[in-house]
């Protein structure tokens, strides 16, 4: 079962972020709906970079797919790779 079935957006809840590597580079993780493909393509290579030398990766990428994350970065995936693992078709 998820762990992150019963979601209880408290403190506690969301603390493991406090070690993450984004922190304060939020401005990469997340991309405007009218921003240019190649313009978001490289926000979300720099946004991996980070993710590639955060300590809390694996645990980011766990709560993104178990909570089926629509946006941004997370564990080092983006929006539409966590798309495709999850058989989602994302469009527009």
């Amino acid at each position: 079962m998820p762990r992150y079935r019963n979601l209880e957006p408290t403190a506690d809840f969301w603390s493991w972020r406090d070690a993450a590597a984004c922190i304060g580079h939020e401005d990469l993780f997340y991309s405007l709906e009218d921003e240019v493909k190649g313009e978001r393509r490289k926000k979300e290579d720099e946004a991996k970079e980070v993710c590639a030398v955060c300590p809390v990766f694996d645990t980011c990428r766990t709560f993104a797919l178990e909570t089926k994350e629509l946006y941004g970065v997370w564990g080092g995936l983006t929006e539409a790779e966590r798309h495709r693992i999850a058989g989602r078709h994302r469009t527009g």
